[in-house]
């Protein structure tokens, strides 16, 4: 085998082990964006793996506490609790009625134990009732066309 050989062996050595790496941590780090209903039916092997479940907070179910957080999301029909032991601050738009997203894995206890938390405020974002479209964005104020000193 000659010197071009040799190198071309150790550079598809390399580039596949590259690729091998990165295919096995991508599948440790995915995560998917789960329902309620879909967390429920996923059996025995639920609490293996770190999920995203998504749903509405629940009115008056947060509880917060000096280093845990609980709170209820509802979707459909379906509750599920929400154990947040986190080391970020929790978002501020965690309040009644927001859509939350919690990231983690469904403990024994049927308690969702997340380590993140993302939330909206759909009303925060939507426009005002009875609001036109051409009121959202306040229109710039006409700028005079400047006269030539001439």
């Amino acid at each position: 085998m000659g010197k071009y050989g040799k190198f071309t062996v150790l550079i598809a050595v390399i580039v596949g082990s590259l690729i091998w790496l990165a295919a096995a941590g991508m599948g440790d780090t995915q995560t998917y964006y789960k329902t309620i209903s879909e967390v429920r039916q996923m059996g025995p092997s639920v609490g293996k793996r770190h999920i995203r479940v998504g749903g509405d907070v629940v009115a008056n179910s947060i509880v917060r506490g000096s280093c845990v957080t609980t709170f209820v999301i509802a979707q459909e029909d379906k509750t599920m609790k929400v154990s947040y032991e986190g080391r970020d601050p929790l978002p501020d738009t965690l309040r009644d009625g927001a859509q939350a997203l919690a990231g983690g894995k469904l403990g024994p206890d049927d308690v969702f134990h997340a380590t993140e938390i993302q939330a909206k405020c759909a009303s925060k974002y939507a426009p005002k009732p009875g609001m036109a479209p051409d009121q959202l964005q306040p229109k710039p104020a006409a700028i005079p066309p400047r006269s030539s000193g001439l």
